[in-house]
């Protein structure tokens, strides 16, 4: 034990690694709870930080902190975050429900830095915790480190994700392919309305991400410990939504009722299930380019994406799309981390939710995993995808659903004789209609158009 100190808190003494910036009560949580051995994510311990400057900010406006007292909190929390701050914060994710021991954990880190700028205590609850309890700065955290998320990370990767989809729908828009429902082959369409109907999916995505937006940069600050607002400032709330919005440049505003944002994690539940929403759009996609590049002899062939590394330890040659793979398992594990969100949204227990910290780990995570998969999507596998145009005219020229376009003069019926024939036969559906029909030649070819085809009308 000699390269520990001595630290006491409320329930007595305990020691904590020597050269450890916080102290007792982050010790007890590192001994409680040895679970996962995974901390609280980066960017809700930033967002934690950012947090707790705001707070010293507010409360040297509103008389409850000396100037030189918020001084020193903000210049340390300013100080972490230039610096490597993750080594400070051990606490795991699977923790007290509140995050009481992730709010302490910052409280006795920053109180230490204060301290020795300011060559005075300042005490960990007393004054960086003033006018705050854990029951909503936790909540606060969550909301603002999703908010900033989504602001510097999500919403700028769908963005160039849409731009990456709609230049190259411009350059494909000359090839034509057989469409496909049910796996089967239908009418055809143009590989532009197939990416313009990607690009649609996701500007949608994005809309209704935006729409939740000003709820999730409502926050619960000054609710303190169950809504009521005890031992904070009647103006601190206000404040502090004034003071984070200034160091974010993200517009914070106080919630309208803190009694929902403390007992509940209903916003985070509703931005969880969008995220679910981006990740069944990106699974599309990506099976959508898995299908047409697969091959390239035996499966569709459509495409060929960027071959990017050996695909087989084994099979020589072999290339496989292994970015379409990869974002297809992220959006499994967004699907996944929103079961569990919800799950843990149900735990607001009366005044307080008490799954806090695997809100904030899933949330994050799902944000995380959507933004990077998302850019990746756009620049190695849409942006440098070819079209294999032999295969698509291939396709185009025995495909019998062509017939559809002859229902309205020969019937339903007798086009579907006629699909049927050429499918048994193996031949162009041109020449078994020319057989079956009064059609000449050159009207069969003008009816049959693939690209009058894919405007919707002959």
């Amino acid at each position: 034990m000699s390269n520990t100190r001595i630290e006491r808190d409320s329930m007595g003494e305990l020691h904590v690694p020597e050269q450890a910036l916080y102290g007792a009560q982050t010790q007890r949580a590192v001994d409680n709870f040895p679970i996962s051995h995974q901390r609280m994510p980066a960017q809700f311990i930033r967002a934690l930080i950012l947090a707790k400057a705001a707070a010293a900010k507010a409360n040297v406006e509103l008389k409850q902190l000396s100037e030189s007292q918020g001084k020193a909190i903000v210049d340390a929390a300013q100080g972490l975050l230039e610096g490597d701050f993750m080594q400070h914060f051990p606490v795991d994710i699977f923790q007290t429900g509140s995050g009481t021991s992730s709010n302490m954990n910052a409280n006795e880190v920053i109180a230490t830095l204060a301290s020795r700028l300011l060559g005075e205590p300042v005490n960990p609850n007393d004054h960086v915790n003033c006018g705050q309890s854990s029951n909503d700065i936790i909540p606060t955290t969550i909301h603002v480190s999703a908010a900033l998320g989504l602001h510097e990370q999500l919403l700028p990767a769908l963005v160039h994700l849409v731009q990456v989809i709609e230049r190259k729908a411009v350059e494909v828009h000359p090839f034509i392919k057989t469409g496909r429902t049910h796996l089967m082959d239908a009418m055809p369409v143009r590989m532009s309305q197939v990416l313009e109907g990607w690009a649609q999916q996701l500007k949608a995505n994005i809309g209704h991400l935006q729409d939740l937006l000003p709820s999730l940069q409502s926050l619960a600050q000054g609710g303190t410990a169950v809504g009521t607002g005890i031992n904070a400032h009647p103006q601190f709330a206000a404040g502090f939504s004034r003071q984070l919005s200034s160091l974010t440049q993200v517009q914070f505003t106080p919630g309208k009722n803190l009694f929902a944002l403390i007992g509940s994690q209903d916003t985070a539940v509703a931005v969880s299930g969008q995220l679910k929403a981006i990740a069944v759009t990106l699974m599309k996609i990506a099976n959508d380019l898995r299908w047409m590049n697969s091959g390239p002899l035996a499966g569709l062939g459509e495409i060929e994406l960027e071959g990017l590394q050996p695909g087989s330890s084994i099979m020589p040659g072999k290339v496989n799309p292994v970015i379409p793979e990869a974002t297809a398992m992220v959006a499994a594990q967004v699907i996944g981390n929103d079961t569990t969100i919800t799950v843990a949204g149900q735990s607001g227990n009366f005044e307080l939710n008490v799954m806090l910290p695997i809100i904030a780990q899933n949330l994050l995570s799902s944000i995380e995993l959507l933004a990077n998969s998302s850019r990746l999507l756009a620049d190695k596998a849409i942006a440098s995808f070819k079209i294999n145009e032999p295969k698509l005219k291939e396709a185009l020229s025995r495909n019998p659903i062509l017939v559809t376009a002859l229902n309205p003069i020969i019937g339903y019926q007798k086009a579907a004789e006629i699909a049927k024939t050429a499918y048994k036969q193996g031949r162009p559906v041109i020449d078994v209609a020319l057989e079956h029909t009064d059609l000449s030649r050159s009207q069969l070819e003008s009816l049959l158009d693939p690209e009058k085809l894919t405007a919707g009308g002959v």
